[in-house]
């Protein structure tokens, strides 16, 4: 596809991290009037192992140099390759997407063919809301998959204490001795399809990622156990004066006595403590049951509704 000669194309490696932060934030506020995205949020995603900014990942610039779209693919060793598409409404909007989109899709190919494996392309983070992306995806045979909420919580208030499971305890995880068979195997049977699943080692790498970083003061990597058998875990991590949930599992059988919503609560403590003032959860609204019991737990002053979009690379 050709581009308007007044854009050009770089691979995110050659693109500043304050203006990519810089870019997302303007999408933010042009399709839901506020921005959330932090520079801790921007480095999440491309300080992953599995992202390569150099090969898999392209912005369209504007002179001279603010960014008007971005796409990112990202290995997470799970079943799926997990993209971003993000594009600022406006003048040439529609082109941007499919040219990048093109890309996604030629890079997906070649990968899958490396592996000599089918892989499925799951592009997510699009707001609802957003005018331009969604249609793409969808006249490129992309079907919407799943729909996260993510709520904005002032730390500020101090979350009720939670209330465990008789029996229930709480301790930080263990890469030595091992968790992380347990919470792998958990990790596989609570992923709605689709969503992102790591291969073990990956899943491996994460948590111990996590582990350092609560060894430094900037993460928490905790699970909860029922008599001697790990039932769900949280992670979170802190970035400046926002932390982030970033992963939170419950064993399907251990469902409905409240061990979600008392992993939340403990993981937004742990953020305060740190010195966090505000935090984002986001959950899969198909799973989400008890929304009043989480607004009651603790202080959501905002919510938006994103999506994810799935098909099988070419």
């Amino acid at each position: 596809m050709v581009l308007p000669p007044h854009l050009a194309v770089k691979s995110s490696a050659d693109v500043p991290l304050d203006r990519l932060v810089q870019f997302i934030r303007i999408y933010e506020e042009a399709v839901t009037g506020t921005a959330w995205c932090t520079r801790e949020d921007v480095l999440l995603e491309t300080d992953h192992p599995g992202y390569d900014p150099q090969c898999s990942s392209w912005c369209l610039t504007h002179p001279p140099g603010d960014v008007a779209a971005r796409a990112a693919l990202t290995v997470r060793g799970g079943p799926s390759l997990d993209c971003t598409l993000t594009v600022l409404p406006g003048d040439d909007d529609e082109i941007m997407a499919r040219a990048l989109l093109s890309r996604l899709m030629d890079r997906a190919a070649v990968l899958s063919r490396k592996w000599v494996e089918t892989m499925e392309v799951t592009v997510g983070g699009v707001l609802i809301g957003d005018p331009v992306v969604p249609r793409v995806l969808e006249d490129m045979g992309f079907r919407r998959q799943i729909t996260y909420i993510q709520s904005e919580i002032d730390l500020f208030r101090a979350p009720l204490p939670p209330d465990l499971p008789a029996g229930a305890l709480v301790r930080r995880i263990g890469i030595d001795p091992d968790d992380v068979p347990a919470l792998h195997t958990i990790h596989g049977l609570t992923r709605t399809r689709g969503a992102r699943t790591l291969g073990y080692e990956m899943f491996r790498a994460r948590l111990a990622q996590f582990d350092v970083a609560t060894e430094r003061g900037g993460g928490v990597s905790l699970l909860m156990e029922m008599a001697g058998r790990p039932v769900g875990h949280v992670l979170a991590q802190a970035g400046g004066r926002k932390g982030r949930i970033v992963d939170m599992t419950v064993a399907p059988a251990s469902r409905g006595l409240g061990i979600g919503l008392a992993l939340i609560a403990i993981a937004i403590g742990e953020l305060r403590d740190l010195g966090c003032d505000r935090a984002v959860l986001a959950l899969d609204a198909s799973r989400l049951r008890n929304q009043r019991g989480l607004h009651r737990l603790l202080a959501v002053t905002a919510e938006r509704a994103v999506t994810q979009y799935v098909r099988s690379s070419p």
